[in-house]
């Protein structure tokens, strides 16, 4: 028996471990020798090791589901759909001006303000809460290191990103 804390961690870094498991293959084609198969081998260990810590940020922004809602990401907007009346909504991501991590009576949220000026609050451990990170990391100048950072604080508020101006 595996215990339940144990196998939520190792369930949350499953794709980290299949990245460097793919990294050692590379590096173990590149250990053949031959002038193709090192430089496919390191190149593969080189792109698989980039995967690896995309995987190892991702992991550590998902949070195991314990509130209510549910996430989605569609065709450029980000939706909640909150559990209770007037909790939900979506923001295009191309209209979003701000995020904000809000501690909210021991609870993490998200708050995402659009350009019209309206927000909607997304509970961090939310079911497809993992989603956001690949969300957020298209838009401008933002800094996703700080972002994960900050969720493993648990700061009372914080501004994390707003829009860069444009001329």
């Amino acid at each position: 028996m595996i215990r339940p804390e144990l196998r939520a961690t190792l369930t949350r870094h499953a794709e980290t471990a299949v990245a460097l498991a793919a990294t050692a293959l590379g590096l173990w084609i590149a250990s053949r020798g031959g002038y193709i198969l090192i430089p496919f081998g390191l190149a593969m260990a080189a792109v698989c090791l980039g995967w690896a810590a995309l995987a190892f940020r991702r992991a550590r922004f998902a949070r195991p589901v314990s509130n209510p809602g549910l996430v989605d990401l569609d065709e450029g907007r980000i939706g909640y759909y909150g559990a209770g009346q007037g909790l939900g909504g979506y923001v295009a991501l191309e209209d979003l001006t701000e995020i904000r991590l809000l501690n909210l009576s021991g609870t993490q949220y998200w708050r995402l303000k659009s350009s019209d000026g309206q927000a909607i609050m997304i509970p961090t451990a939310a079911a497809g809460g993992e989603k956001l990170y690949d969300a957020f990391a298209t838009l401008p100048g933002i800094d996703m290191g700080a972002l994960t950072v900050a969720l493993d604080r648990r700061i009372a508020a914080q501004s994390l990103w707003t829009r860069p101006a444009t001329h």
